[in-house]
């Protein structure tokens, strides 16, 4: 990381002042995916792409592969933040599409809590904490409590769950150019992002830059770009366009475990972060929900606003 960003020539300012109305049809919107993702390729020297599972940064993997596999380019390695809180589903959702994809899959996890033994919910004292993880919380979180809460959906709880877990591996790996699923029309918290975000103040987090290759998708065409593109061309015999309407609905005696969409997504959850931390929207799948009426996340526990800006100024995604 010591040359860095030397030998980056990117435009940190490419998406300044602009929103997802900037790209009105997903012809532009994939257009820009592939555009941003082509050039991060090139550019860095040792890029990896956080996933978590989920619709985003399933979509920003598809990019990868197809981006890699036209103009020859190796898959870079693939970060899974585990928080210890995922729903089995998505782990399995993980481990499956990993092997099926042939994935350099790499697990960033806070070992210090892993070897507590703890539940979500249980109360740790500060004191049973790794020196790492108690600097963490007096010198950037000004935490001064005797306990802390085992759960990814507290500030103190994300922080070291997530984010130190992301700069541990960062560090130790010496990622450059780490490709995220984030979007403009999440939250305001993100709608000042651009496509290439300069992540380089020492003092948070090792030297790096987000790209953010979805960053001009809202939800609908997200979806929109699942049916038509992502889903046919992972999977045999699905034919382009096709929504379905349930888990049952499915063509060519097909099943969830089929697709490279999260069995969550068909119960009718639209957002997966903690098992205990999220809700579902409604009973329907996500695609076929009111998306532009209602808001994606609001079954997070963790997504107020002020906390998200917190988390992403320490260097959450």
């Amino acid at each position: 990381m010591t040359r860095f960003p030397e030998y980056v020539d990117v435009d940190y300012t490419d998406g300044a002042d602009e929103g997802p109305e900037d790209y009105p049809t997903l012809e532009e919107k994939l257009g820009k995916a592939v555009e941003v993702t082509r050039t991060a390729l090139e550019q860095y020297e040792k890029p990896a792409v956080m996933w978590t599972g989920g619709k985003d940064s399933t979509l920003v993997l598809y990019f990868l592969f197809e981006v890699c596999a036209e103009f020859d380019h190796e898959v870079p390695p693939v970060v899974f933040i585990d928080h210890y809180e995922h729903f089995p589903e998505t782990l399995a959702f993980a481990e499956r599409w990993a092997d099926r994809l042939d994935l350099d899959l790499r697990y960033a996890r806070n070992e210090d809590f892993g070897s507590l033994g703890l539940e979500p919910g249980d109360e740790v004292p500060v004191s049973d904490l790794n020196e790492t993880n108690r600097r963490e919380l007096r010198e950037k979180l000004k935490y001064d409590g005797d306990t802390l809460k085992f759960t990814a959906d507290s500030y103190e709880g994300n922080h070291l769950l997530k984010t130190v877990a992301l700069n541990e591996i960062l560090e130790r790996e010496g990622f450059d150019g780490v490709f995220s699923g984030v979007r403009w029309d999440e939250q305001d918290a993100r709608a000042d992002e651009t496509f290439f975000s300069p992540r380089h103040d020492s003092g948070k987090y090792p030297p790096h830059d987000r790209v953010h290759p979805i960053l001009g998708f809202d939800e609908r065409a997200v979806w929109d770009a699942f049916w038509r593109f992502v889903v046919p061309d992972l999977v045999e015999g699905f034919p382009v366009g096709y929504v379905p309407e349930s888990s049952e609905d499915l063509p060519n005696d097909l099943v969830p475990e089929d697709l490279p969409v999260s069995p969550k997504y068909f119960e009718g959850f639209r957002s997966l972060g903690t098992q205990g931390g999220s809700g579902k929207s409604a009973e329907r799948p996500a695609w076929l929900q009111d998306l532009e009426g209602t808001t994606e996340r609001e079954g997070r526990a963790q997504d107020k606003e002020d906390l998200m800006g917190r988390l992403r100024d320490l260097g959450y995604m």
